[in-house]
Parts: structure tokens; sequence; C-alpha cells
């Protein structure tokens, strides 16, 4: 916390330093944000969970940009109608917190940040295997694979047609989690979940990140990236210990690895190839294993199949490999795409209003799970949007799943946002 308040004061005294008078601070500063309300009801689901959800949130973001100094924020805040109501339906997902707060100044060659951010990697549909940067919140809808912000420092160093990125993560950071009622939370009703971190090398042990992203512009348009990293690893694994309570209680572990990634993608004519890949060299732990995880993709386009409409053909496979059979295995740290095949279609009216529709199937190849997904988005001006999904997963009938300890599942969902 005193690490954040540092940050907060420094980005205030960049932000003075380049204010001649008030009205010149406050006309370099622009405002955006939304305000979302979701309804998720769950068909099949436990029966001793909530039967529903109902969500407000809101994301507000400020930027102040004067030359080449640019400082950024963006809140959010969230509110489960289930937690109004104390009691056996409380959630716990309801808060208000910071995901970013930074500065940034623009060299001529390069740019230095500094500050609480998000970074997005990877270029698969389903799951991007390679954005290891930020963890994802376990409040959260998993389907909406939203992220927490966290503290680091970086310096960007552009070349000829890409650039080379040191990052410095700066705190390993612990998550909250849902409580059981909410139908996400995946442990049993006598099991509770503690927030208190547990680290191979304390929590201020850095991560450290070289990256290199660049561009072929030839007969076929490359982009790939390049990531070495130090330091945590993203996948976590949870023990369980009897409190003085005589309560069981679970805690997430966080360890060391030197960690190889890519991301690429190739366009030949109207198809594209993605490819995400990672070796993982855990580093002096007995619970983990080395291990590589690797999703390749592909999505051809077939242009105006009806009138202005375009259809996308999409195909991608993930295979999750543990290197010593000593340890724990895809089981044991719930990964979930671990032989994996996913068939879909992305139908694009091009219509003016950003409407589309994407569906399809996930097939475990090994555990025989299937998930089914629908998502229909659209916009109305530029004011509101509109999004309607569908899930059901037939989880494995014999294997400890992720999706097994769930149980069978079907939802629909409604989330309309109006943006500003």
């Amino acid at each position: 916390m005193r690490l954040f308040l540092f940050l907060l004061l420094s980005s205030i005294l960049l932000a003075k330093t380049e204010q001649k008078n008030d009205s010149t601070l406050f006309d370099n500063i622009t405002y955006r944000g939304d305000i979302d309300w979701i309804t998720q009801s769950y068909l099949i689901a436990p029966a001793d969970k909530n039967p529903d959800n109902i969500t407000t949130a809101a994301n507000l973001e400020a930027t102040y940009k004067k030359d080449d100094l640019r400082i950024h924020t963006k809140v959010r805040l969230q509110q489960d109608l289930n937690d109004l109501e104390s009691g056996a339906k409380d959630t716990h997902r309801s808060y208000a917190r910071i995901d970013e707060l930074y500065s940034q100044y623009e060299y001529d060659d390069g740019q230095a940040l500094i500050g609480k951010s998000l970074r997005f990697w990877g270029a698969l549909e389903v799951r991007n295997i390679a954005d290891v940067f930020n963890p994802y919140d376990l409040r959260a809808d998993p389907f909406e694979k939203r992220k927490l912000g966290v503290i680091n420092a970086e310096y960007t160093r552009y070349t000829e047609t890409g650039e080379l990125s040191f990052i410095v993560q700066l705190y390993e950071q612990a998550r909250d989690m849902s409580a059981y009622p909410y139908v996400y939370y995946y442990f049993p009703k006598d099991i509770k979940y503690s927030k208190d971190l547990k680290t191979q090398s304390g929590q201020y042990r850095p991560n450290i990140y070289v990256k290199y992203s660049d561009s072929l512009d030839s007969e076929y348009a490359l982009d790939y990236t390049i990531i070495f990293q130090n330091g945590y690893d993203s996948q976590r694994y949870y023990t369980t210990h009897l409190t003085v309570n005589n309560e069981i209680e679970t805690n997430e572990h966080a360890y060391l690895v030197n960690k190889f990634i890519t991301y690429d993608t190739l366009v030949i004519g109207a198809t594209l190839y993605k490819l995400e890949a990672i070796f993982t060299d855990v580093l002096n732990n007995d619970e983990i294993s080395d291990y590589t995880h690797i999703g390749l993709g592909l999505e051809h386009t077939i242009p105006q199949i009806y009138e202005e409409a375009d259809l996308g053909l999409l195909a991608e496979y993930y295979k999750y490999t543990t290197l010593e059979n000593s340890k724990r295995n895809d089981l044991q740290l719930f990964e979930v795409f671990q032989n994996d095949l996913f068939l879909g279609l992305r139908y694009t009216l091009n219509k003016g209003d950003d409407s589309s529709i994407i569906g399809g199937g996930i097939f475990d190849l090994d555990y025989s799970e299937e998930v089914y997904y629908f998502e229909y988005n659209t916009r109305i001006a530029d004011t509101y949007k509109i999004k309607f999904d569908y899930r059901y997963i037939e989880p494995s009938k014999n294997r400890p799943t992720v999706f097994n300890l769930m149980g069978r599942h079907q939802r629909i969902s409604l989330k309309v946002g109006y943006y500003f």
C-alpha cells in the first residue's frame, strides 16, 4: 500500500510540474467510462448456490496528456445485488478498486512507464496462454477474463520495425475470491479460501521481463513477440490445512520460474494463423514440474457471404504437458486447456453497429468434456452496447476436473452497457 501511495503522489507531482494554471490542467484531461448492468440466470447449477446474479459495474477512466507526458487512471466499481442481502446469499463480489494508475513519458526513440497497469498479450480466441503478466480476478465471471492491475516499471526502445521492452513487476499480489454462494466458487462448501498468498521468496521479489516485438512486411504479414520472464509464475497451486478453529482452509502458492513465451500471427490470403507457446523452467520447487503449453489456431474469413456480412471459420488446439511425472499434474493444477480442441464460427454483419455473432464448442480430448457457447454483440448509436451469451458445460463424469467439481452447468447472460 505504501508503494502504491508513492506512485500516486509521483503521478500528481508530475502533473504539477506541467501545470501552468488550473484551467490548463483540466483542459488537458479527458474522461471516458461505462456503466454496465449484467443479469445471469443459471438454468443448471448446484441447488445450494445462488440461482442468479444481478450485477452493476462501472469503469471510469481519466487521462492527463501534456506534450510527451501521459498520466492515466482507471477505477472499477462493482456491486452484486446478492451482497446487499447479508447472510447465505453473500458472494463477496462487491468492491471498489484502482485497476490502473501510471505515468508514461514518450521519447523520440522509446517510452518509459511507472505505476499500476494492465497489459494484453496473445493472439488466440478462446484462451490466451501467453497473457501471463496480470493475474485474473477470482471474483469475476471466469468467461469475462477480467484482470488485476499490477505495479511495474517499463522502458521501451523502438527499433526500425519493432520494439524492445524491459519490464520489472514490483510486487506479487494476493487475490480475493468470491464466496461459496457464487456459482463459480469451485471449492467445496467446507473449504474456506484464504487470501494469504504463500510465496517462495516474498511478495516484493521482482518479476523481470524482456520482450521483443516485430513485424515482417513481406508477401505474408507476420507479427511476432518473444518474451523471457524470471520471477513468479502466473500459474499457482493450492494447499489446504486445518486452522486453530478446526476449519479447512486453502491458500494459493506462488513459485519462481524462468519462462520463455511467444505469440505470433501470420496472414496468408484470407486465413490468419495463430501461435501461442510457453516453456516454463520451474526453479527449486518440489510440487511443480517444468511444463510446456502450446496453442495453435487459424481463422479463415469468407467475405460477403450474405450481403455485407463476413463469416469466419475458427479452429484452435491447446496442449499442456508436465515434464516430471512425480509432481502435480494438470488435474491437480486445475488446468482446463490441457488437450482441447475448439471449433467455432464468427459472423460479422458489417452494418455499422459492430454487430457480431460468435459461437462454437470446446472438446476435451482426454476427459470427454464439452463446452458450448453462443455470443451476440451489438451497439446502439455510440452510447449503448448489448451482449447476450449462452453457455452449456458437460463435465467429465469420472475425473476431478474443474468442471467436474462445478457440476453440469447451463446459463444465460445479458449485459447492457452505457458508454460515455
